[in-house]
């Protein structure tokens, strides 16, 4: 059986007006990701990724060109029909974690439930409970970010994109403040994300953490320049295994 196509885009462009001039950041893109893979979007700064990011999250639309998210033509959408995608079908972690620092793990984890007028506050308890323990914070439930480590927030990030069953997990540089063994921590919970079924689209700059990927697409100055299949696909938790040996070998 052939697998489902998740994200089409069809000669896609975006435009931003720059003191009267347009500036084209997206010339033309055409790709297909289908359900299951695990994409990284690499590039310099200002090839396009973060701009196709966004569009793929429905947070901004493209100036013209189609894009089709899971049988969904995403195009002259209203804001609240924009806002009922992203919330039905998108997980978002971001790099800086955009957690609310008063409020706690579970209580993270419950935003983008609130808006679900399906659910009873017992069943949204319940899922964002189920989240923590997917990425291992069972234990942490009640400390607000300030109490946690950058990856144990970044654990609950994760968990709040995946409270909603999304369709698609779009991550922004998720790794990019972290240093190298969380790194690997967090990785290991997007590779077993993707082994449970879950579509990943995962920006980044750094070509150690693309190769976690199953395939891997290069941007520059708003072109696709190279889609490549990764054939060897590194394990995450094989290298967090490793770094922790060399750590105590270094002690």
């Amino acid at each position: 059986m052939n697998a489902k196509s998740i994200i089409k885009l069809q000669d896609l462009r975006k435009d931003f007006m720059m003191a009267g001039s347009p500036l084209h950041v997206l010339k033309g893109i055409s790709l297909t990701i289908q359900e299951g893979e695990f994409v990284t979007i690499m590039g310099p700064s200002g090839s396009g990724k973060s701009t196709l990011l966004n569009i793929l999250g429905c947070l901004d639309q493209a100036s013209s060109g189609m894009y089709e998210l899971d049988g969904e033509i995403i195009r002259n959408m209203s804001r609240n029909e924009l806002a009922d995608i992203r919330n039905r079908k998108i997980g978002f972690v971001f790099q800086s974690y955009n957690l609310l620092p008063r409020t706690t793990a579970v209580e993270n984890v419950e935003l983008p439930l609130l808006y679900n007028n399906t659910l009873t506050n017992k069943q949204i308890r319940e899922r964002a409970l189920e989240a923590l323990e997917m990425v291992g914070l069972s234990d942490r439930l009640d400390h607000t970010p300030a109490q946690l480590s950058g990856g144990q927030q970044q654990r609950v990030a994760i968990a709040r994109s995946l409270v909603n069953d999304p369709r698609v997990i779009l991550a922004d540089e998720a790794t990019g403040n972290l240093d190298m063994k969380t790194s690997y921590e967090v990785m290991s919970i997007f590779q077993e994300l993707n082994r449970h079924g879950k579509t990943i689209v995962f920006v980044t700059h750094e070509q150690e953490i693309a190769e976690f990927s199953s395939r891997t697409i290069t941007f520059r100055d708003g072109l696709l320049i190279k889609d490549t299949n990764n054939e060897n696909i590194q394990d995450a938790a094989v290298s967090l295994e490793n770094y922790e040996e060399l750590e105590e070998v270094w002690v």
